[in-house]
């Protein structure tokens, strides 16, 4: 049961990480049919390849309902295969798989999947205050009957800083934290955002003293070990074997993949240190026929530096606890013996809101399709991809091979 692994990354687009300030603002549509272009160049396809698409529904500008039936018509195609996908920072990744799998099935030919996270311009109606307002509380929700409203911002657990600090805390007080090794993970990524022409702090090196001297956000998680939101936004085309056959470059065939999602806040997690990343791992894994020591390089989500060592260790490239000891041993740079988010990470790179997670399914495909630059790896034909959605409660997993 599961992927056959016919179906492929062929072309993909991405924005360049800016501060929201100075980002050109972009109606949604606007920016979907601008990355759907550049990904279609970069696959060397036409529009009228595609017949699916996995797009974004909460917070697409223009529609708060029937927002593929929109883009289609704004790009002037017709779907066979349409799917809005919402999974915070797991949606990059939840969408690959979707598209692989209606492309197994014989639904459609081709899909873009497409998050657009530039801000669309004010209308003359729109209250900018009342967007702050609502940002303040993160991926919680306010709404009458939620049972965050009741139950955890009351007390406090505001925002996505409390929820990961809280695990952070739980996870030291179960098997010791060494600040010095999660500090490491953001230096070494910094390492690699140097590479890449793109990256927001490319051009500004890291030390893991100026980690650790940085401000305390939510004890122990220091600001630099927190992502700094930007805008951008992605595009991937996935296809069959068939298209990914005529395209220009080397597809990336999606092989596994795993989902686990169970609780929204983690103040009902049952185990704050256990992820829904190890079952969705395990899954993805089992499907492929691969295991962690067969991956050339991983691309983990990295919201904070604790999203990473807890998804190094559930996913299985070190035993549970042993996750900073790993890290210290390891070189984690793309120039390393374990090359882990090779364009930086969210952490360096820049995230773009839901749209972040798609830098590490885009960098996953550019290494194994040899397009990494300056930052390629040498042997780079199986990537392990994660996706982290709200505070480590909604996870997906890939495993990407080339042909």
């Amino acid at each position: 049961m599961g992927l056959k692994g016919t179906a492929a990354i062929v072309g993909a687009a991405q924005y360049k990480p800016e501060k929201y300030a100075t980002a050109p603002q972009m109606f949604h549509l606007e920016q979907v049919a601008d990355l759907a272009a550049q990904a279609l160049a970069d696959a060397g396809l036409k529009a009228s390849d595609i017949d699916g698409l996995c797009i974004n529904g909460p917070h697409f500008h223009e529609a708060s309902s029937f927002v593929p039936a929109m883009a289609a018509e704004y790009l002037g195609v017709a779907l066979n295969f349409a799917e809005v996908v919402d999974l915070g920072g797991t949606t990059a990744v939840g969408m690959i798989w979707r598209a692989a799998a209606a492309i197994e099935l014989g639904i459609c030919q081709a899909v873009l999947c497409v998050i657009p996270q530039r801000m669309a311009p004010f209308g003359p109606d729109d209250d900018p205050s009342a967007m702050a307002r609502a940002m303040r509380f993160g991926g919680h929700s306010t709404q009458y009957g939620a049972p965050e409203a009741e139950f955890d911002l009351p007390y406090g657990h505001m925002g996505q800083n409390t929820g990961y600090a809280m695990i952070a805390q739980r996870y030291a007080a179960q098997y010791g934290y060494d600040q010095r090794a999660m500090a490491k993970i953001a230096v070494d990524q910094r390492f690699n955002a140097q590479a890449h022409p793109d990256a927001i702090f490319r051009g500004q090196n890291l030390s893991i003293e100026d980690v650790l001297n940085s401000k305390l956000v939510a004890d122990p998680l220091h600001i630099l070990e927190i992502v700094m939101p930007v805008a951008g936004g992605a595009a991937v085309i996935v296809a069959s074997k068939e298209v990914a056959a005529r395209s220009k470059g080397r597809p990336a065939y999606v092989t596994g993949f795993g989902e686990r999602l169970g609780y929204k806040s983690p103040s009902y997690s049952p185990d704050m240190t256990e992820t829904p990343v190890g079952p969705a791992a395990r899954t993805a894994f089992a499907m492929a026929g691969l295991t962690p020591s067969d991956m050339h390089a991983a691309q983990i989500y990295d919201c904070y530096t604790i999203t990473v060592l807890l998804s190094l260790e559930d996913a299985g490239f070190c035993p549970k606890g042993e996750g900073m000891r790993f890290i210290l041993d390891n070189d984690l740079t793309y120039k390393g013996n374990f090359p882990m988010n090779t364009h930086g990470g969210q952490l360096s790179f820049g995230q773009a809101g839901s749209a972040g997670g798609f830098s590490q399914v885009v960098e996953a495909y550019q290494q194994i399709a040899g397009k990494a630059g300056d930052r390629q790896l040498r042997v780079c034909d199986q990537v392990f991809v994660s996706g982290t959605g709200g505070v480590m409660s909604e996870q997906g997993a890939l495993i990407l091979q080339g042909a």
